[in-house]
């Protein structure tokens, strides 16, 4: 496979096609460093993979690369994204942790007292997402879960729907970095949705974590597009760059997501090992903009 950063640097204003397995697409990058972005993709990145950088400095630099939003920044930063001229793309801040979540009946009553008071101020900020999870299994089957996730979320779905923000829940392996996660495979969350029948709870898609438990990435979202309401991004394995060091072919998989008519954003999640890991943002924006 050619080496593609000598291929960034022969392409000034035009487009290359980067190796021969189809795993890296064509794109476009200015001489101010800046990409020429299609308008396809609404590109956003997670602002725990960049915080070595603080949000302030994240947000010079994302707008300098043509990102328009940052994931999971809650409450107490907005100002930073509003003075930046960004989105808060995934809010947060309403969650317990990542295990105790709405498939545990007895986390119920602390989740909905915290989102109840979260989502009036996700609207009044002017935003849409904030992100929830499953919690874990707990030896529970799917059906247990399920029915728990929804009984949990009706307490709040329509405070959500009032206010216009959608409850996002974001999908995980329970393979090798959350093990016992409930919501772990795209069809189970599906089904929540389903049975909550509110355009205002959809999934986070997360492509590493669903490429880690269950592949077939592509077809997944075709399947399931209706119910996915974000996406995050990452290389496998070991959730570092999407470059041609893994075995996704994200081009592919982001002309899919641009296929069923999808408009919410994209957000890069992966955990730069690079040792120019803004280098590595600037990559991955141009690997996703298809």
């Amino acid at each position: 496979m050619a080496n593609r950063r000598e291929a960034i640097k022969s392409v000034i204003g035009g487009a290359v096609a980067v190796g021969t397995t189809g795993i890296l697409s064509s794109f476009d990058i200015k001489k101010e460093n800046q990409l020429k972005l299609k308008g396809n993709i609404n590109h956003a990145v997670c602002k725990w993979t960049y915080q070595y950088l603080g949000l302030e400095q994240l947000c010079i630099e994302a707008k300098r690369i043509g990102i328009k939003a940052i994931d999971l920044v809650g409450p107490n930063e907005w100002g930073i994204l509003k003075k930046h001229g960004l989105d808060s793309s995934m809010c947060n801040g309403a969650e317990i942790n990542l295990v105790d979540g709405f498939a545990g009946p007895n986390f119920h009553q602390k989740l909905i007292d915290s989102y109840t008071e979260m989502i009036p101020k996700v609207a009044k900020a002017g935003y849409k997402n904030l992100i929830c999870f499953s919690g874990n299994r707990r030896g529970m089957d799917d059906e247990t879960g399920i029915n728990n996730c929804v009984q949990g979320l009706q307490k709040i779905i329509a405070l959500a729907e009032k206010h216009n923000v959608t409850l996002v829940m974001e999908l995980l392996n329970s393979k090798i970095n959350h093990k016992d996660y409930f919501a772990s495979r795209t069809h189970l969350g599906a089904e929540i949705a389903k049975r909550l029948g509110s355009g205002n709870f959809k999934l986070l898609y997360d492509i590493y974590h669903m490429q880690v438990d269950e592949g077939d990435v592509i077809h997944t979202i075709r399947t399931f597009n209706q119910y996915i309401g974000h996406y995050h991004t990452a290389g496998v394995p070991g959730r570092n760059e999407i470059d041609e060091t893994q075995e996704l072919n994200y081009p592919a998989i982001m002309r899919a997501i641009v296929a069923t008519g999808y408009k919410g954003y994209v957000a890069q999640e992966f955990i730069p090992k690079k040792k120019n890991k803004l280098e590595s943002l600037e990559e991955a924006i141009a690997i996703c903009d298809v």
